[in-house]
């Protein structure tokens, strides 16, 4: 990693509430110009770590650097980092143009600065004839567009986006997904955003940092996160995933579900214990007398892309997505490929 591109660096960094820990030793790495996401579920600690590089909470161990900077004890207001939150708090007394220029009209940035940059971010944000509109009048999404205007007006190098989609219906959301995702680029700073949502995550992020528990599981690609969890926590909590526990018979043949599976996977112990994760839609049902092992289906859901059924074995259950449907009671062979079966250490 090239030192001179990372932006933000958190060293060892850990936050107790109350004599409660909800941050664990956290070193972690932001690249310059990425979108980066903290993932995970409610409580691991993703929002606390984004305040902490934000400046809302201090760590009670560990430092904050900034483009080499320790800014551990640096205020808010002082760091070039801006911060939407999931309640966007936009002035219902200003309109459009007046939320957006508000920031550079405390700095004193002059009127003809003012008025061009305001117009870049509205030009950015798709709203350029909405300028002397009330943010009453606006929709949830022309709300959001708004903050996220009004944010990158001034300039920042970091943007710590909090959550800020919950708010929308699905179909707005996904719409939102690809428009931040593509302001991001054309404005060429940092995001860091968090979610509790894999597909926001997997859609936007150059890279995922998933967390539990207050600690970081793994980050890496959404690519590498989803084919290559490190443990059980990362693939269920990502994507659907079928997860057994099995033995490493030797290097490249694991035992699970009462069969021995050729796997790609070396160095393990002998008959080393393991979690073994294969995803439903890398689960191929054929004829019986062609699977590696043979169950039952007994339960078919149309998801419009695809079915998703259940099949039953003698020791096992799997989840497998398939464009072929089986009918519910059909037996059928079941076959996985090495390539597909993951396996990780307990």
């Amino acid at each position: 990693m090239v030192q001179d591109k990372v932006i933000v660096e958190l060293k060892n960094v850990s936050k107790e509430f109350d004599g409660v820990s909800v941050l664990e030793n956290i070193n972690l790495q932001i690249m310059k110009n990425e979108f980066v996401t903290l993932l995970g579920p409610s409580g691991c600690g993703k929002t606390t770590t984004l305040r902490i590089i934000g400046g809302f909470e201090y760590p009670t161990v560990g430092s904050v650097l900034f483009e080499g900077k320790d800014i551990t004890d640096v205020p808010p207001y002082k760091r070039k980092v801006n911060t939407i939150f999931q309640k966007y708090a936009l002035f219902p007394h200003l309109n459009v143009h007046e939320n957006i220029a508000f920031g550079l009209k405390v700095a004193k940035v002059p009127k003809h600065e003012i008025e061009m940059r305001v117009g870049q971010m509205l030009e950015l944000v798709n709203l350029s004839t909405y300028a002397k509109r009330s943010v009453d009048s606006l929709s949830g999404g022309q709300q959001q567009r708004i903050a996220i205007a009004r944010a990158l007006v001034n300039k920042p190098k970091v943007l710590l986006l909090d959550e800020p989609l919950g708010a929308l219906d699905l179909k707005l959301r996904k719409s939102m997904q690809l428009e931040l995702k593509n302001m991001q680029q054309e404005v060429g700073i940092t995001f860091l955003y968090v979610t509790h949502d894999q597909e926001e995550a997997l859609t936007m992020s150059d890279n995922i940092v998933v967390m539990h528990d207050g600690e970081i599981q793994q980050m890496g690609t959404p690519k590498e996160i989803y084919d290559e969890p490190v443990n059980a926590f990362v693939a269920d909590f990502i994507g659907e995933s079928n997860i057994y526990r099995g033995i490493m018979l030797k290097d490249e043949l694991v035992n699970f579900a009462n069969f021995d599976f050729p796997c790609v996977d070396k160095g393990f112990k002998k008959n080393e214990p393991v979690d073994v994760v294969v995803r439903p839609e890398d689960i191929k049902i054929v004829d019986v007398d062609k699977g590696q092992i043979e169950g039952r289906v007994i339960s078919v859901v149309f998801k419009g892309v695809h079915y998703e059924m259940i099949i039953k074995t003698n020791t096992d259950t799997f989840l497998v997505q398939s464009t072929k449907m089986r009918e519910e009671g059909t037996k059928v062979g079941i076959q996985i490929i090495p390539f597909n079966i993951h396996i990780m250490r307990i």
